[in-house]
C-alpha cells in the first residue's frame, strides 16, 4: 500500500533528520518488536515518542512535517520507510492511534535539576546487567524489584529526583548517551515527571505511579 492509501505522509527535513529518526525507530524495534511510535507535529519539528519494555518513554525531535498533527504507528511498519526507501516522503504504515495508552508529559514546566556524567549511567547499566543475569524472574526476564530499584538520587533547583534502574536500562538501550569522558546527561523534572536527556534523545517517566490513562 502507499502513503496515499493510508492517508498519512511524513517528510523529514534532510538526510540527517531521516538518519536520526531511523536510528531512533530501529533502537525501539530492537528492544521491543511491538514498540509503538507516536509522532507529533510542533511547528517545523516532529516529536517522536516510543514505548519501551521498561515502562518508560523515549523521545527524540527531528525537523519534518506530517499530514496529521498527531498519529501513532508500529515501529516495525515505520522503520522500512526510514531505513530502506529513499523517497522524500516516508510511508509510516497505517495509524494505530487506539493502541497508544500512555499519557505524554506537558511541554512546559520543566526544571533542570542537575547534569551527571554519562560514565556514571554506563556504570549503573553494567551493574544492572550483571544483577539481571544473576537474578532472573520466574518468567525468564528481569525482575520487577531490580527494575524498580532506586539507583541514583539527583538534587538541585529545589528538587530531589530519584531515578530507577528502568530509566538507566532505557537510556542505554536507546543509545542516547555515548560512554565517553566528558559526556554529560541532563536530568530535568516537573512535579509529575522526570526526564533524562542524552546527546541523542531522552528517556521520560512518571515520578509517581498512576492508574493507566486511556485516551
Amino acid at each position: 500500500m502507499t502513503t496515499q492509501q493510508y492517508g498519512v505522509r511524513i517528510t523529514l527535513g534532510d538526510q540527517a533528520d531521516r538518519d536520526d529518526a531511523g536510528a531512533f525507530v530501529a533502537r525501539s524495534a530492537r528492544m521491543d518488536p511491538a514498540a509503538l511510535i507516536r509522532v507529533r507535529q510542533q511547528g517545523e519539528l516532529l516529536q517522536l515518542w516510543a514505548t519501551t519494555p521498561f515502562d518508560t518513554l523515549a523521545t527524540r525531535t527531528v525537523t519534518g512535517t506530517m499530514t496529521l498533527g498527531d498519529a501513532t504507528f508500529h515501529a516495525a511498519n515505520l522503520l522500512p520507510g526510514l531505513a530502506v526507501s529513499r523517497n522524500s516522503e516516508v510511508d509510516p504504515g497505517p495509524a494505530v492511534d487506539p493502541l497508544w495508552r500512555t499519557q505524554l508529559p506537558a511541554r512546559a514546566g520543566w526544571v533542570v535539576v542537575d547534569s551527571i556524567p554519562a560514565l556514571a549511567f554506563a556504570e549503573l547499566n553494567e551493574q544492572g546487567g550483571t544483577a539481571a543475569r544473576e537474578n532472573v524472574s520466574p518468567a525468564g526476564g528481569t525482575t520487577t524489584s531490580l527494575l524498580d530499584s532506586e539507583v541514583l538520587t539527583v538534587t538541585g533547583s529545589g528538587m530531589r529526583v530519584v531515578i530507577p534502574m528502568r530509566c538507566v536500562f532505557a537510556l542505554a538501550g536507546m543509545g542516547f548517551a555515548p560512554n565517553e569522558p566528558g559526556e554529560m546527561v541532563r536530568v530535568s523534572a516537573t512535579d509529575a515527571w522526570v526526564r533524562i536527556d542524552g546527546r541523542y534523545g531522552a528517556v521520560v517517566r512518571r515520578r509517581h505511579s498512576l492508574l493507566p490513562l486511556i485516551f
